[in-house]
């Protein structure tokens, strides 16, 4: 007997960071923030870096030995500049992230621009092909809004500055894998955060707005370069994604214990405007414009459920409504989209506040359907495959004894009674349509039979013609004699009773 299904429960603390820092985990980063994930990321490659020298030191030792045991002369140069090479390329690997960090930040002691027009020099089209690549509308309307927004403060040239030559140099390692572009981005953000927290002394709100417009003009302009890139699988796993939610169109919303009625007009129009969100997310740019969608998607869900309750929602009523509103849109590239905001947004806005939350409940219901099975749907085995296969339809399940939840057997009731009015409204319709049919073919052996009717009174009584008057040679026949009533002239005046009347047909 299968027990009494609950709702779909996610416990909170399952949001939060595995390593108990109090932050907003991601599934992507295996459960961690963005800040315990790249602090493990620098100590694996720490360690690699360290058994990369022990393994360089111990070949050279090795080296070494061997060529001392074939010559008794001294050692060459040339012996061991193999060795020398790969060290000095190790040590070039261990600080080329800082330097290709660092390097943005280190004053010019180039001769500055003139101060009457501080960004001409940066705003100025460059002849470089990166500078073509990026020269459509939406690059150059975010170049503008940028130099705008930075006008009025004091390093915004430098900033400015920092963040083109920036995203010059990432327009080059487009090659690189997708976790080395967000980390080179990731160390940018991090790096003028701090600079900024020094200049601003400790103004969150106005660092906050300056790496917003810097996320902003950055990722408009690498757009191309860094959504869903060739070195990944985002496109192979957004195309298993969408084949997954289109096999599970028939999970209802009673299945899914979604409290939500959507007879009631606000409710219905909330979920339209979810639906409508979270799609809208794919025809964003900026990472921090995708999370506004994701973030007014789960406003409306929460608005549904409070009308539908009429009371606030919890996280439990959340989640499954969450999971869905995604199976009804099912959102194109999805999987690319949330990588994109997971590997280039910028991490404090991920790790609290709201746009944090609901990013990482949406991350929870994508992996939810990918792990769908019946037993989260109160199926057996074989019903779900089957309804996954499509070789079956689920049977609406009866009040009397099918387990229920909220908004409970009232709305299966309702539904049940909504089905027996359609059977009979079919069943009408199919009787009209008979007798519409009856009626044609009546009519088309009621115009045969009057059609041969007509024509065996024809053949019955032929017309009867009068031959013409004989004619003497050189005479005509008058062509008033060709009509009987041609010299009737008083015809025209009878009354209409009397007046020769023309019937068609």
């Amino acid at each position: 007997m299968m027990s009494q299904r609950r709702g779909i429960h996610l416990d909170q603390s399952e949001l939060l960071c595995t390593k108990g820092c109090g932050f907003y985990g991601n599934t992507a980063w295996q459960g961690l923030c963005s800040k315990c994930w790249r602090e493990e990321n620098q100590r694996e490659k720490q360690k690699q870096i360290q058994e990369d020298w022990a393994l360089a030191e111990r070949l050279q030792r090795e080296e070494e030995e061997a060529y001392a045991s074939r010559q008794q002369k001294p050692q060459s140069q040339s012996g061991i500049t193999p060795f020398s090479k790969f060290e000095e390329r190790k040590t070039k690997e261990k600080s080329s992230k800082v330097h290709t960090v660092t390097k943005f930040f280190t004053p010019s002691s180039k001769t500055p621009p003139k101060k009457d027009s501080p960004f001409d020099a940066q705003s100025s089209p460059s002849p470089s092909s990166s500078t073509s690549r990026h020269s459509s509308v939406d690059s150059d309307h975010a170049t503008r809004e940028f130099i705008d927004f930075l006008k009025p403060l004091k390093s915004g040239r430098e900033i400015f500055k920092q963040c083109r030559a920036f995203t010059e140099s990432m327009v080059y390692k487009r090659d690189m894998a997708a976790d080395e572009l967000s980390e080179c981005v990731q160390d940018f953000y991090q790096n003028l955060s701090d600079r900024l927290q020094t200049q601003f002394k400790g103004s969150s709100d106005h660092v906050e707005s300056v790496m917003d417009e810097v996320e902003k003009y950055m990722m408009t302009r690498l757009y191309k370069e860094v959504f869903c890139p060739e070195t990944t699988d985002d496109e192979n796993k957004d195309l298993a994604i969408q084949k997954r939610i289109r096999a599970l169109h028939w999970v209802t919303i009673e299945m899914l214990c979604v409290p939500v009625d959507e007879e009631i007009p606000e409710v219905s129009d909330s979920v339209v405007k979810a639906i409508t969100d979270v799609i809208e997310m794919d025809s964003k740019r900026v990472p921090k414009e995708k999370l506004g969608c994701i973030t007014r998607c789960s406003k409306h869900i929460f608005n549904a459920i409070k009308i539908s309750k009429k009371e606030a929602a919890s996280a439990d009523d959340f989640l499954p409504t969450l999971i869905y509103i995604v199976l009804k849109a099912n959102p194109p590239r999805l999987q690319s989209n949330i990588q994109y905001i997971t590997r280039f947004c910028n991490p404090s806005r991920l790790m609290t506040g709201e746009d944090g939350y609901y990013f990482t409940n949406l991350c929870c219901a994508v992996a939810f359907i990918e792990k769908l099975d019946g037993q989260s749907l109160n199926l057996s085995s074989e019903e779900f495959e089957l309804y996954m296969s499509g070789q079956a339809s689920p049977n609406w399940p009866q009040a009397s004894g099918a387990s229920s939840c909220s908004p409970g057997s009232a709305a299966l009731s309702q539904v049940h009674k909504r089905l027996d009015l359609l059977t009979g409204l079919g069943e009408r319709q199919e009787r009209v349509m008979e007798k519409a049919r009856q009626l044609e073919s009546d009519l088309i052996d009621w115009t045969d039979e009057v059609e041969q009717k007509v024509q065996s009174v024809l053949e019955s009584f032929p017309p009867e013609t009068k031959d013409p008057p004989a004619t003497t040679a050189g005479e005509t026949t008058p062509a008033a004699s060709s009509a009987i009533d041609a010299d009737n002239v008083e015809n025209e005046l009878l009354p209409p009773p009397l007046q020769p009347q023309v019937f068609a047909g």
